[in-house]
């Protein structure tokens, strides 16, 4: 394969037609803007014979194909090529490559030999076509099209008869398997050298097969000089070819895996909460002290056909998040059980709820495509599978550009900014299918329709659990993106919350201790009301809830979201979202948010992104309970803003570090309490 890389590298667009311009003297002189000054004066001292000229005319199909513009990194592309897996970037496949909304811990920078080898799928087609053309065999005669075979070569162009005659008279061109030319990319000196050998070769055969008066000493004397002059070259093509060979063997004795890339994420945090250091209404709480720790994720994306992914997540954190705050009348419990989520940021998002560093397998799943709706030839439909650890934004484009970052250290601080929180209602194992419709997909999002369900508690075989009896929820959502610009999403999730389990927990559940008595879990996103209106419905448990079946919710939630890039340097979003919660034996409840975002990419330097963000999380707006212990005299619905704003600098590839503030100014819905100032500056480090 690396000898035919070498023979891959005997060609040229515009070096060929400098080179062997032997049967125009015009268009050769034209072409010496595509070469290199020394190059091009080299190729107009060519002069052959009519006797020559004559002859080569019978000249046979020579393997000559051209290749891009060579660079100082010619042997690490070549070599990242022979990785099989493609570059997984984006949390979904991108024509089942996983696409722009793949969680971005798979799109990671390499930094190392091995990296770099999994992220150049480029490459990898590169040497799928040179296996193509080494298969070739034109037909004999082929000549005879001359430059028309090739499909983006038009008689209008200005080298076009030089192309014409060159193919005609000597059949020195080939091109590439798809039948392009590529001739509008520069020449260097290297392929200069590398197209003239090549011909140069074919004619010293027909020298070989021909009479004595087949070509004139002048002829000799004039190829002579010319392979004399690039010598220097065509030794250093030759060297490097040599040193590809070497380094190709020591990678794939020494590679990680065929089939698997590894990639990583550590997050470093200092957060502190600026506002009433004793936290809200004088309640102590994990909210008034400075915190610093950590976060960190590494990925195994394995691919087994190049076209599917297996993604096995380990993560670990130690951050809790600023859970504090008293409801606005008394319902028992204590402040870390019944305070907001509002002050959630996305790396308080770990496995272990004992918040030290324990390692756990925190998402499992499995793309893999199938033949659905295919526009302009691509396809991007693909089949979702989750064994643990799924939510809908692996699946579902989210329409919020910049300030989404899959719960990463790269785009919003806060899990409220970074996605609509209708994403949150449901988590776990189960499956989901997306329809791809468009092929447009690079920042804004793909257009699809995806369907999908997935379990809170698919592990656990109990009664009223499982895959199907037990916490589940239910998406449909249809997506449009018009031409990168503006992109619509119309979404709508079914849930079924058990007793305990909070609406906007993320597959979040409720549980039982040996003991029989009830461990509550805690939300995402949102005041402790919006994700628990059953504790609001009947403050004393009444009714008795608890049992297992008993005290469920059920909600019905409806969204919207959309985006919209005016120019490269600035994106708007939005979302808005109402669930409809139906208390089981209690009565209903209605929970409204909305938000709104400006991102500015490449603010300050290339990478980098300044972004506000402000709106409502999910609040309880409103209640209808038949408890007898609920009183609209006591129950308040006070509505708080959320406002952040954020500046992520990119300070390489690998790193970034980011400073925010996140303002709540009325927490859990309680005029009575405290605003909440955070303050953070979180280091991303990405590998």
């Amino acid at each position: 394969m690396l000898k035919l890389l070498w023979r891959y590298q005997l060609i040229g667009h515009a070096a060929l037609g400098a080179a062997l311009a032997v049967s125009s003297a015009a268009v050769a002189a034209e072409g010496n803007a595509a070469l290199q000054p020394e190059a091009a004066q080299k190729a107009a001292e060519i002069e052959l014979s009519d006797a020559t000229k004559a002859n080569l005319k019978e000249v046979k199909a020579a393997e000559v194909v051209p290749v891009a513009q060579q660079d100082t990194t010619t042997e690490a592309k070549a070599i990242e090529a022979s990785q099989p897996i493609e570059n997984a970037a984006p949390k979904l496949p991108v024509a089942v490559a996983l696409s722009n909304e793949v969680r971005p811990e798979t799109n990671a920078t390499a930094t190392s030999s091995v990296e770099q080898i999994a992220q150049n799928a480029n490459n990898a087609e590169i040497l799928r076509e040179i296996n193509l053309y080494s298969n070739e065999n034109p037909a004999a005669g082929q000549s005879l099209q001359g430059a028309s075979k090739f499909r983006d070569v038009r008689p209008t162009d200005w080298a076009f008869q030089a192309l014409d005659d060159l193919i005609k008279r000597y059949d020195c061109l080939v091109g590439y398997p798809d039948g392009t030319f590529r001739g509008n990319r520069p020449l260097s000196r290297y392929e200069f050298a590398a197209g003239l050998n090549a011909c140069l070769n074919q004619i010293e055969r027909l020298i070989a097969e021909a009479t004595t008066d087949f070509v004139t000493k002048e002829d000799l004397e004039t190829l002579r000089r010319l392979m004399q002059e690039f010598e220097a070259e065509l030794a250093t093509l030759g060297t490097r070819v040599d040193n590809l060979e070497a380094r190709t063997a020591f990678l794939e004795d020494h590679q990680f895996s065929t089939t698997t890339k590894l990639s990583g994420e550590v997050i470093f945090a200092l957060t502190n909460n600026f506002g009433n250091d004793r936290g809200l209404n004088n309640t102590l709480s994990s909210i008034g002290e400075a915190a610093f720790g950590d976060r960190v994720r590494l990925t195994f994306n394995t691919s087994f056909t190049g076209k599917d992914r297996l993604v096995t997540r380990l993560a670990a954190g130690n951050l809790r998040s600023f859970t504090g705050g008293s409801l606005p009348f008394p319902t028992g419990g204590n402040p870390d059980t019944t305070g907001t989520y509002e002050g959630t940021q996305t790396f308080n998002l770990q496995p272990s709820e004992n918040f030290d560093n324990n390692v756990k397998v925190d998402w499992l799943a499995y793309y893999f495509p199938f033949a659905g709706i295919n526009t302009l030839g691509v396809n991007n439909s693909y089949v979702y599978v989750a064994a643990t650890g799924g939510i809908w934004s692996d699946i579902a484009p989210t329409t919020n550009p910049y300030f989404e970052d899959y719960d990463g250290g790269n785009g919003a601080l806060s899990t409220f900014a970074s996605e609509n929180p209708i994403y949150r209602v449901g988590g776990g194992a189960g499956a989901a299918i997306s329809f791809g419709f468009s092929p447009l997909e690079s920042v804004i999002g793909p257009s699809t329709v995806t369907l999908g369900y997935l379990a809170g508690e698919a592990n656990n075989p109990g009664q009223s659990r499982g895959l199907f009896n037990g916490d589940y929820a239910a998406l449909a959502q249809a997506n449009f993106n018009l031409f990168d610009y503006f992109a619509v999403g119309l979404t709508y999730v079914h849930g079924y919350h058990g007793y305990g389990s909070p609406i906007y927990g993320a597959g979040s559940t409720g549980t039982f201790n040996d003991s029989s008595q009830f461990v509550s879990n805690s939300g995402v996103v949102g005041s402790y009301m919006a994700n628990n209106p059953l504790f609001q419905a009947d403050p004393g448990n009444a009714l008795g809830g608890g049992g297992l079946g008993i005290g469920a919710t059920v909600t019905n939630s409806y969204g919207a979201e959309v985006a919209f890039r005016p120019f490269s340097g600035i994106s708007v979003s939005g979302f808005v979202t109402k669930t409809d919660a139906t208390l089981i034996n209690l009565g209903d409840a209605d929970i409204w948010s909305w938000g709104g975002g400006v991102a500015f990419p490449d603010f300050g330097k290339q990478g980098s992104v300044l972004g506000f963000f402000g709106g409502i999380q999910p609040t309880l707006r409103g209640i209808n309970s038949t408890s007898p212990l609920f009183s609209r005299d006591t129950f308040r619905m006070d509505t708080g803003w959320h406002v952040e704003g954020f500046y992520k600098y990119q300070v390489t590839d690998n790193i970034s570090i980011t400073p925010g503030v996140i303002w709540l100014t009325r927490p859990n819905q309680n005029n009575n309490s405290e605003p909440i100032v955070i303050g953070t500056l979180r280091t991303t480090f990405k590998f």
